[in-house]
């Protein structure tokens, strides 16, 4: 899972730099992705250590949940966008749901990581 952590953050720390640059870095919030993005990577360097591992990844999984809760409303508006409706700040909405979907599969690698774990013991 520390691999994946890594994975995923990278993917989400270079969907808020797109972001950002993406709006002419007219909105500091577009960079949100990209601090969710650091933490879950550095989340993701502390689980090589097997000592931390536990911890860092519930802690991880956490992080993602809020990722995805925060993001939830975007990913919502996208099917209002893909079936031709307008919403305000198209680009935030396709961010939103990126990191949505990007925070889902996390959260559901690590609940199946979780189980597979206490099975095992």
């Amino acid at each position: 899972m520390a691999g994946i952590s890594i994975g995923i953050g990278v993917a989400l720390t270079l969907l808020g730099i797109v972001g950002y640059i993406a709006s002419s870095a007219a909105s500091v919030t577009a960079l949100i992705p990209a601090a969710f993005g650091v933490l879950l990577t550095v989340l993701g360097i502390l689980a090589r250590n097997e000592r931390l591992r536990k911890h860092v990844m519930h802690t991880a999984a956490l992080l993602a949940v809020i990722g995805f809760a925060a993001t939830l409303s975007g990913f919502v508006k996208l099917f209002t966008l893909i079936g031709g409706g307008t919403v305000e700040r198209p680009s935030a909405v396709i961010a939103q749901s990126l990191m949505a979907v990007l925070c889902a599969v996390f959260v559901a690698m690590a609940v199946r990581s979780f189980i597979l774990a206490r099975r095992a013991k």
